[in-house]
């Protein structure tokens, strides 16, 4: 019998893999929750397929998504990067990257690390929504409102409520698996 699955995932191998793997797992990796802060602004104006298919190359041209080194490019680095056909080549976007960069260090450092910081939001554990269709799927929430304006507050870029709400569900704040999915259940029990 064929997995039902959310509609958004459609038939691309790689869309599918990210969403019966990734999408909606609670992450607590500051790495991992640094790397998608970065992604979903870099998709901001574009699907998220096109982030996905650059995310392997983002990987290398973002030095693994290390904080530190990117808080330290310089103006012969980001020059190299808007060079880069492997990534967004958005000036706006490359220039967020090293300001969040330096702006999740300091959240690490006030926070002792991003991860206890971000899941406030959500109090700390995942909120199980029960979409019965895509279409039902809110694109911002208080809560998404509230990271933004705080993210914002703190200096960060590409950082409005929407790009924050689809942070918060890639990374497992929110479950927003529609419910004839059969993710919805496996993740009900993975709670962060």
């Amino acid at each position: 019998m064929k997995k039902q699955r959310c509609a958004w995932a459609g038939d691309d191998a790689l869309y599918r893999q990210y969403h019966d793997k990734e999408w909606g797992v609670p992450l607590h990796d500051d790495r991992r929750l640094f790397e998608f802060l970065i992604l979903e602004g870099a998709q901001a104006g574009l699907s998220w397929i096109t982030i996905l298919r650059k995310r392997e190359h983002y990987r290398t041209a973002f030095d693994d998504f290390n904080a530190a080194r990117i808080a330290a490019y310089g103006a012969n680095k980001i020059k190299s990067l808007l060079q880069d056909a492997g990534i967004v080549r958005n000036r706006l976007k490359v220039a967020a990257a090293v300001v969040n960069a330096q702006k999740f260090l300091d959240v690490q450092d006030e926070f002792g690390s991003f991860d206890t910081f971000i899941w406030q939001f959500v109090e700390g554990r995942p909120r199980l929504n029960k979409w019965r269709s895509q279409d039902h799927v809110p694109t911002s929430t208080p809560e998404s409102d509230a990271m933004g304006k705080e993210l914002k507050r703190r200096g960060f870029k590409f950082a409005g409520t929407t790009i924050c709400y689809a942070y918060m569900q890639a990374v497992g704040m929110v479950n927003d698996h529609t419910t004839n999915c059969f993710r919805h259940a496996e993740l009900l029990g993975d709670k962060g």
